[in-house]
C-alpha cells in the first residue's frame, strides 16, 4: 500500500506492475481489505480457469479438465497467494496465460499470436523478474523438441523483442538508480536465504503444490516425456525441468519459485489419467482419484488459508506432525512466516500512536516515525495514517529510496533497533514501551518503541548510513 503513494517504474525488491494495479484498485475502491483481497481471489480464479483451458488444449475432456482445475484450486501455494494481494497472485495467472498463447502461436504461426505472447511475457517481467525463467523455459522447450522449427521464423524473436521493449522502462529505472535490485538479490543470497538441498527442494514441491496433487503432476511429466501422444506437450516438460535445474543450481531457492510452472503439468496429468482410466473397470477408479485429490487438498488447506482459529490450527498442526520451517536464515515461532506475518502489526501501530500522543504540539511538527524494516513501516503507514501520524521512514529497500520525507532531525519515533545503537544517533532517547506478540515472527517480538531527540549529525549525512537492501 505504501508503494502506491510512490508510483515509479521500479522498486528495490520488485518491478512496478503489481503496484500500478494496486494503485488503480485503491483509487477505485479505496483501501478496503475486501476490495484488495478480491483482486487476488479473482486472479486465483483465473489461474484455475486457465489450467482447465490448458487441459482442453491438450485434448482433455471433462474429466481431464475437472481434475486439472481441482489440482489448481487446492494447491496450497495457490490458495495462499490467492488469499492476499501480491505480485505472486499475478504471476500465477500470467504463466498459464503465456502457456496457452504459446500453444496457439505454435499452432497458427501467426505474427499476431507471437506478438500477444511477447506482451504477456513483458507484463510478466514488469511484475516479477523471475518471469525471465519462463522465457528461459520456453526457449529450452523449443530447442529440445520438434518445435525448434519455429525458431527459424520471426515469431519467437518478435515475442522476445516485444517483451524486452515492455521491460525497458524498468531496466532504465534500474540504471538510473544504480541497479538496486541487483544489490538486493546479492544481499538476500549472501545474508538471508538458507541453502536448500535437492531432497529438501523436491520435498518442498510436494508440500507447496499439495501431496494429493503429486500423482497428477508427476503423471503429467511421465505423459509428456514418455507417451507418444504427449509429444506435442513435451516442451512443457522441458520448461519445468530447465527451470527446476536452474533453481537447484542456485542452491538457495524457495520451493515455491517453481509453482507457476505447474498448471501445464496439471493439465497434462489430467489428460494422462483420463486416458489411463478410460475403459472397463478402470473408469471406476476416476472418482477414487478425484476423492483422493480433494481429501488431501482439504486436509492441507489449513496450512495455506486461515480457516481455523489460531489455537485450533496449532493443535491441528501438532497432530499432523508438521512443524513450521523457513527457507531463510532466521528463527520461526509456533507459526510459519506466512501466518506469523499476520500478527503484531496493530500492537506496533498502537505503541507508535502512544509515543506520538506523548509529544508536545511543537515536537509533532518536526517528528517522523522510523522502522527497521518495510513490514513495520508499511503497517504503521497504513494503520496510523487515520490518526494523522507523520510519514514513516526506513532504510529498508524502497523506503530508503523515498528518502527522509523532509525530516529535520529533531524528533524521531523509533520502532525497534538496539537501544545502545539508537543512543549513539541522538542526544537523548526515551523508551516509550515494548511490543510483544507471541504469534509474530521472533524478530518482531519484544521490540521497543522509543523517541529520539536531536540527531547528532545532519540528516543528509545520516541517511546513506541507513541503507539496507535485503
Amino acid at each position: 500500500m505504501a508503494s502506491t503513494r510512490h508510483l515509479a517504474w521500479g522498486y528495490v525488491d520488485h518491478p512496478p506492475l503489481s503496484i500500478a494495479l494496486l494503485a488503480l484498485v485503491r483509487s477505485l475502491f479505496g483501501e478496503s481489505l475486501a476490495a484488495i483481497r478480491v483482486v487476488a481471489a479473482l486472479l486465483g480464479a483465473v489461474t484455475v480457469f486457465l489450467t482447465g483451458r490448458l487441459a482442453r488444449a491438450a485434448g482433455g475432456r471433462g474429466f481431464a479438465q475437472g481434475l486439472a482445475c481441482l489440482c489448481a484450486l487446492l494447491a496450497p501455494v495457490y490458495l495462499a497467494v490467492g488469499h492476499f494481494y501480491s505480485m505472486n497472485a499475478i504471476e500465477m495467472a500470467l504463466w498459464p496465460a503465456a502457456s496457452l498463447l504459446l500453444l496457439r502461436a505454435l499452432r497458427t504461426g501467426r505474427t499476431l499470436d507471437w506478438a500477444i505472447l511477447g506482451s504477456i511475457l513483458g507484463l510478466g517481467l514488469l511484475n516479477k523478474i523471475s518471469a525471465s525463467w519462463l522465457g528461459l523455459g520456453i526457449g529450452s522447450g523449443l530447442l529440445l523438441t520438434a518445435h525448434r522449427r519455429a525458431l527459424r521464423t520471426s515469431g519467437p524473436w518478435l515475442a522476445a523483442g516485444i517483451a524486452a521493449l515492455i521491460f525497458l522502462p524498468h531496466a532504465l529505472w534500474q540504471v538510473a538508480n544504480h541497479y538496486p535490485t541487483l544489490e538486493f538479490m546479492r544481499n538476500a543470497t549472501a545474508q538471508k536465504m538458507a541453502r536448500v538441498g535437492s531432497l529438501d527442494f523436491f520435498q518442498g514441491q510436494v508440500l507447496t503444490m499439495g501431496p494429493g496433487n503429486a500423482p497428477v503432476w508427476i503423471a503429467g511429466l511421465l505423459f509428456v516425456f514418455l507417451a507418444r501422444s504427449g509429444k506435442p506437450w513435451r516442451l512443457f516438460g522441458w520448461l519445468w525441468l530447465s527451470i527446476c535445474l536452474l533453481l537447484l543450481a542456485g542452491g538457495r531457492s524457495r520451493a515455491s519459485y517453481l509453482s507457476p510452472a505447474y498448471p501445464a503439468l496439471f493439465a497434462a496429468g489430467g489428460v494422462a489419467w483420463e486416458r489411463w482410466l478410460s475403459s472397463g473397470l478402470a473408469r471406476w477408479a476416476r472418482p477414487v482419484l478425484v476423492a483422493l485429490v480433494a481429501l488431501l487438498g482439504v486436509l492441507a488447506a489449513p496450512f495455506a488459508l486461515p480457516v481455523l482459529p489460531v489455537r485450533s490450527f496449532l493443535r491441528y498442526q501438532a497432530a499432523s506432525g508438521m512443524t513450521p520451517k523457513t527457507e531463510e536464515r532466521q528463527q520461526v515461532g509456533p507459526l510459519s512466516q506466512h501466518y506469523a506475518d499476520m500478527f503484531g502489526w496493530e500492537e506496533i501501530a498502537a505503541m507508535v500512536a502512544r509515543a506520538w500522543e506523548s509529544l508536545t504540539p511543537e515536537e509533532r511538527q518536526h517528528a517522523r516515525v522510523f522502522a527497521q524494516n518495510y513490514g513495520e513501516a508499511g503497517a504503521v503507514d497504513v494503520l496510523d495514517r487515520r490518526l494523522g501520524l507523520p510519514p514513516t521512514l526506513s532504510g529498508h529497500n524502497s523506503y530508503w529510496l523515498w528518502g527522509p520525507e523532509g525530516w529535520d532531525g529533531r524528533v524521531l519515533i523509533i520502532i525497534g533497533g538496539d537501544p545502545a545503537d539508537n543512543a549513539q544517533w541522538f542526544d537523548s532517547v526515551q523508551q516509550v514501551g515494548t511490543v510483544d506478540s507471541t504469534l509474530a515472527m521472533p524478530y518482531e517480538r519484544g521490540i521497543g518503541v522509543s523517541i529520539g531527540r536531536r540527531l547528532k549529525m545532519p540528516v543528509a549525512e545520516a541517511w546513506p548510513k541507513l541503507r539496507k537492501f535485503i
